[in-house]
């Protein structure tokens, strides 16, 4: 690793330490934003949306991060530190019945409702429509995920790491709905 990287990862070490929750929220927001303007280059826009890659790394910043950083706190006080499979598979389960659901459900309504700017009525419609396949896409990917997070992961870099792979899953995401609209073209 260059003197560079190691520096930098040593002052963002010292920033996770003095200040958690801002870090994570940062960390989140800015990964949330290369993963936007990752996913609109491979889409073929040719000029950024600044609006809504700002709107996502406003989500990312503002819910997905604090949200991730209180909830893994609070898994692992429910459970009090233990990593064995049992506790780790419970974990799991928790998480997927709870957090996943309503993570998804919160990024559809944000998107429609900020981002793209539509009404509720529409809106809810479109959540209605997609919400269960986007959900039984998600539990075929996300549990894996949980499982090396709450096994493997310390504490401290359970937010990041999730947000790093929320970040890959978006660009997947962004590709597969791309491919479908070309299929339809």
């Amino acid at each position: 690793m260059s003197d560079y990287a190691k520096d930098a990862w040593r002052k963002y070490l010292i920033q996770l330490q003095a200040h958690p929750l801002r870090t994570k929220a940062i960390t989140s927001g800015v990964l949330a934003g290369c993963s936007d303007a990752i996913a609109q280059k491979i889409s073929g826009v040719k000029k950024i949306q600044f609006r809504r890659l700002l709107l996502l790394m406003l989500y990312g910043s503002c819910y997905g991060g604090p949200f991730a950083h209180y909830f893994h706190k609070l898994m692992d006080a429910l459970f009090k530190g233990k990593k064995d499979n049992t506790t780790v598979a419970k974990k799991v389960l928790l998480e997927q019945v709870t957090s996943s659901p309503w993570n998804n459900f919160l990024f559809m309504s944000y998107y429609g409702l900020v981002v793209e700017g539509r009404p509720w009525k529409l809106v809810k419609h479109k959540v209605g429509k997609d919400f269960s396949t986007i959900q039984l896409t998600a539990w075929k990917f996300w549990p894996i995920v949980g499982w090396i997070n709450h096994q493997y992961v310390p504490l401290q870099f359970r937010v990041l790491f999730g947000s790093f792979i929320a970040s890959c899953w978006s660009i997947f995401l962004n590709l597969k709905a791309r491919s479908a609209v070309i299929k339809n073209a």
